[in-house]
């Protein structure tokens, strides 16, 4: 974990959950990634499940980067390869940056637990409207490989030697 010495800023983060299967009665990862942002000391600033609908999806992004009081959206599920999943192309559209490391890191990170098939892992993450948005796949241990290991530190001010806090 990097140095950490600035004050810390809460955000206010937005989760999605995409699935064509599950409902908020079973949306197990989605209320992972409510209880680890809020227990890092985060604000819930919106919560919603939508099916694997690339227009849906990327109706309910646009309308959350267009809202200042969104400033991190997590995306879970519709990231793997089959054809149904359409998070990336949803999405990837809307940024202005790509965070190429997010990615690359996910899939090294689950190579450890998964081994080839951590290459089918389509996550990705970028900056929209000084909105960051991260996309990780839907199981609750891939959420809880992508906040705990990518995400966490990085949206808190005191980690250095950088974070998103400054971007957002």
């Amino acid at each position: 974990m990097g140095q950490k010495n600035n004050a810390f800023i809460p955000l206010k983060i937005a989760v999605l959950t995409v699935s064509d299967s599950r409902t908020a009665a079973d949306d197990s990862s989605g209320d992972y990634l409510v209880s680890a942002l809020t227990d890092a000391g985060h604000n819930l600033a919106d919560r919603a499940l939508c099916p694997d609908n690339l227009f849906r999806i990327r109706a309910r992004v646009s309308e959350w980067i267009a809202d200042e009081g969104v400033q991190v959206v997590l995306i879970n599920g519709g990231t793997g390869f089959n054809e149904q999943n359409r998070v990336p192309e949803a999405v990837g559209v809307l940024f202005e940056r790509t965070v190429q490391g997010f990615g690359e890191m996910f899939r090294q990170l689950s190579f450890a637990e998964i081994k080839g098939s951590a290459m089918q892992s389509r996550a990705l993450a970028g900056l929209a409207n000084r909105t960051l948005i991260c996309c990780l796949p839907g199981s609750t241990g891939a959420c809880q490989l992508g906040w705990e290991q990518l995400i966490r530190d990085q949206l808190d001010a005191r980690t250095k030697p950088c974070n998103f806090v400054s971007h957002l």
